[in-house]
């Protein structure tokens, strides 16, 4: 399809990548429900990982099987479908072409317990190739004592992505022992998590919605000296994507743990408010019922579409 005017807009702000990355960002932002309008829906399966598989897809037996997460993204009309490399490998053939692929490329489990978390890379850029994927997926955790660790692999991974064409999505989630556990979604954080990985060079950026709760004393001081409005998840939203370069790089927010269909709905609401790019939804999604699941993501897609 031609680009729409909004799509050439943001093109324009990674005008130093090269035509491959640019026209992988093209294919996330023409495809599926959402196409041409900015915003994007990606669904991730990523938890059988990182919080084991009963915890993960017991709710809804069918997601044991890879196979149900690519159809329910292709069914959805999600602009993509992220997972680490097993689950793609299991399916990328059979569903080749039907929806874009993100290899997420680090991942970590849930038994061990460390105050100073770090995930381990377990996929590569050559991996994403093979697989036809459009970008390559990697979280950090600002507020760890490994983050360094983390920010130098990030960079070596995603010089070697752009080289190659693809984009490059960071999960960024404050997490570790130099933040309280409330921190870990304070207004403050998630803003400076969304810069950080900004400047280390993210064309998407994935971070939790924030609350209002404010966890560096010295961030307070700002918000209060200048009356930075945080009262409203919209506010907040809108905060954190200023933060990514006044607005210049594509932030999108996780859909966090299961809660009631409402509950998603009206977060989905503020953020979109706020200027979101979109949302990256996975247990809300695939723990539900597929019939439940394909209505839910229609809303939120429906939320976005009309978002301006």
């Amino acid at each position: 399809m031609a680009l729409t005017t909004r799509v050439e807009k943001i093109l324009s702000w990674y005008a130093s990548e090269n035509p491959g990355t640019l026209t992988n960002l093209v294919r996330l932002l023409n495809h599926g429900a959402l196409a041409g309008t900015g915003k994007m829906v990606i669904l991730p399966v990523d938890q059988g990982f990182e919080h084991g598989p009963v915890r993960s897809f017991a709710p809804n037996p069918e997601a044991y099987d890879p196979d149900y997460h690519f159809q329910l993204a292709i069914d959805a009309g999600c602009n993509a479908y992220a997972a680490p490399l097993g689950s793609l490998e299991a399916g990328a053939a059979r569903f080749a072409g039907q929806v874009p692929l993100i290899l997420k490329l680090n991942n970590s489990d849930t038994l061990a317990k460390v105050e100073q978390p770090v995930s381990a890379v377990t996929g590569s850029v050559e991996d994403a190739l093979r697989l036809g994927c459009v970008g390559v997926g990697y979280t950090i955790y600002p507020g760890s004592g490994a983050r360094n660790r983390m920010y130098e692999d990030l960079r070596e991974i995603a010089l070697e992505a752009k080289r190659r064409g693809l984009v490059v999505i960071v999960w960024s989630y404050p997490r570790g022992a130099g933040l309280s556990k409330q921190g870990e979604t304070a207004i403050d954080v998630c803003a400076y998590a969304a810069t950080i990985a900004a400047q280390l060079g993210a064309h998407i950026i994935k971070v939790k919605p924030p609350t209002a709760h404010i966890e560096q004393e010295e961030a307070r001081k700002m918000y209060e000296k200048y009356s930075i409005p945080i009262q409203t998840l919209a506010d907040r939203t809108r905060h954190v994507v200023q933060a990514t370069f006044g607005g210049k790089r594509v932030v999108i927010f996780s859909g966090g743990e299961s809660k009631a269909t409402d509950a998603v709905l009206e977060e989905v609401r503020e953020m979109a408010a706020g200027g979101s790019f979109g949302s990256i939804m996975g247990r809300n999604a695939f723990q539900r019922p597929r019939a439940e699941a394909l209505q839910l993501l229609a809303d939120v897609i429906q939320i976005y579409g009309s978002a301006r």
